[in-house]
């Protein structure tokens, strides 16, 4: 190997680990997405780190609580000061009451959602992200469907041993 290929490898070995001696949750975050990175084995996830698909479960609940057509069911998946920008409104929701609110316009329409895409990434042992698309189903009152596609982002924060929505930001497609 042509050392200046050593040079450059040391060099970004030595990098990492200085970066993860200074922010070593954020550095795991960031390197998260780099499956070919050395430095990915370095900043390899604790074992109590939640995995990908306990993050995802998190939809599932959700939905499931969507799926009750109670608006109070639907708010319990959000912590107290959990923020929710809402799909079909233009106000964001910073309190359980406004969460409340919001859910009792959008659960009239009997939603049905469908993930498309999920990026979970798992920034701690407490706290993980999931962002993707999907896709919801909605029934008027004369039982007329459509759909709308529209991509999320989800921050959970595991509290007393559950997990909950701390941010949930949804907004349609802008090409849809």
């Amino acid at each position: 190997m042509p050392r200046h290929h050593i040079r450059v490898q040391a060099a970004a070995v030595l990098a990492s680990a200085v970066l993860m001696a200074a922010a070593p949750a954020a550095y795991s975050a960031a390197t998260t997405h780099a499956p070919n990175s050395q430095v990915r084995h370095a900043a390899a996830k604790a074992p109590q780190d939640p995995g990908s698909e306990e993050i995802r479960a998190q939809f599932d609940l959700w939905q499931a609580a969507l799926a009750t057509g109670d608006p109070e069911r639907v708010a319990d998946r959000y912590a107290p000061d959990g923020v929710l920008v809402p799909t079909m409104s233009n106000r964001i929701r910073t309190d359980r009451d406004g969460i409340v609110d919001y859910f009792e316009q959008f659960l009239a329409q009997k939603p049905e959602a469908r993930i498309t895409r999920s990026v979970v990434s798992v920034l701690d042992g407490n706290t993980a992200v999931d962002t993707g698309t999907y896709r919801f189903t909605l029934t008027d009152e004369n039982g007329s469907e459509r759909t709308v596609d529209a991509r999320y982002t989800f921050v959970y924060e595991k509290k007393a041993g559950n997990w909950l929505i701390i941010n949930h930001h949804s907004s349609a497609m802008p090409e849809g």
